[in-house]
């Protein structure tokens, strides 16, 4: 959501919320009446689950976070978001010297992403490497915009940018860069991609996708968003599901010009993808250093554990500078070393596209990682046993 956004755009999903209630579809004591007896209500992974499939922070929202929840949710769950929304635009604004006019909230970044790619599907494909988070860049396929244009990851799955650049051509309405980048894990250099990132956006729109920048050992550095403010034709989009423990409450953002947010917005639903618990606990944790450096130190601690033990058993993985490790499985098959942990109550990913011996882990809770290290060479025993069957 936009800082100018009107009271139409917050509230445009009144009325069609207003015409279900008028056709009697939904009443409040239908709804009591149709609502069975509930059983335990799970707001996470089952009990004995280690839950390392989905690169969340187990350790949030920090205290100051659940604190701010409860009381926004006890004081402000009746009414719509809009105040709180509009504190947490500003503070994003102060931090990075921008306006509000800038930035566009959404519950996580997923929505402000797809809604980038609807847009720049409007005017061309999508170019995004060959492996990377391309869940919302998919988006405009389910309405018939052609598929995304990929280009080779370097044998080191890096992202080649030399090869991306020589790709854009009048075809191409946006290009997509995760960094760092997910499954790999690995981070560009920030010089040679603030290079790419100005050559390219002189061609198309280019949107940086900066999940993870938190986790990386020098956020600011490792940004696009003062390209952004220098007048380039880049998009970043940031969330609070990662470092800061919220992916369950769903606060994410954009940072862009005030021309391409105005534009991108015009696909979303405003302040209606908003709510009060999840921007209290963002605006509790933005500043909350402390906590930060808590996760942080985990997720070192994590990482080390799992690289340990890979190389323990013969393995190896990419460098991470997120939250989770790409696993370099040899000749071993992913989905059935992702079984095999199943097996074990321990959810990893399995495979990606054509990339068959890559198998993603999450840093979650010390002790399920310690888990999923123990079960290694079991796990690796049953996916030999079953490849070669």
């Amino acid at each position: 959501m936009s800082h100018n956004v009107s009271r139409r755009l917050f509230l445009g999903g009144s009325a069609a919320a207003t015409a279900i209630g008028a056709s009697g579809l939904i009443t409040s004591a239908g709804l009591q009446a149709a609502t069975p007896a509930m059983s335990k209500v799970l707001y996470g992974p089952k009990p004995g689950i280690a839950k390392l499939n989905a690169n969340e922070n187990p350790f949030g929202p920090s205290k100051a976070a659940l604190k701010a929840i409860a009381t926004a949710s006890a004081e402000g769950g009746a009414y719509y978001a809009y105040p709180a929304a509009m504190t947490l635009l500003d503070m994003i604004a102060e931090r990075h010297g921008i306006t509000p006019k800038n930035i566009s909230l959404s519950a996580g970044s997923s929505p402000i992403l797809s809604y980038a790619a609807l847009a720049a599907s409007k005017k061309g494909k999508i170019l995004g490497p060959d492996l990377f988070w391309d869940t919302t860049s998919k988006a405009p396929e389910k309405q018939g915009a052609p598929e995304i244009v990929r280009v080779p990851n370097k044998k080191d799955l890096a992202i080649d940018l030399d090869a991306m650049y020589a790709a854009i051509d009048d075809s191409v309405g946006m290009v997509h860069i995760t960094n760092p980048n997910n499954p790999t894990g690995r981070l560009l250099d920030p010089a040679k991609l603030r290079e790419f990132c100005i050559k390219a956006s002189k061609k198309t729109l280019v949107l940086v996708d900066e999940a993870y920048n938190e986790l990386t050992d020098d956020p600011p550095a490792n940004s696009m968003i003062p390209l952004v403010k220098a007048g380039h034709n880049i998009i970043v989009a940031r969330t609070f599901s990662k470092i800061y423990g919220l992916a369950g409450m769903r606060v994410g953002y954009m940072i862009a010009s005030e021309e391409n947010t105005e534009w991108i917005n015009r696909y979303g639903m405003g302040g209606y993808t908003l709510n009060q618990a999840g921007l209290a606990a963002a605006i509790a944790s933005y500043n909350d250093e402390a906590f930060l450096t808590f996760v942080k130190d985990k997720v070192i601690e994590a990482k080390g554990l799992v690289m340990d033990g890979l190389k323990a058993n013969g393995l190896t993985a990419l460098p991470s500078s997120t939250n989770f490790i790409f696993v370099d499985l040899g000749k071993g098959d992913a989905e059935l070393f992702r079984a095999a942990m199943a097996e074990k109550d321990i959810h990893i990913r399995g495979i990606y596209r054509t990339y068959t011996n890559w198998s993603r882990v999450s840093m979650g809770k010390i002790a399920d990682v310690q888990r999923y290290v123990d079960a290694i060479p079991q796990a690796l025993e049953t996916m030999t046993k079953k490849q070669n069957a």
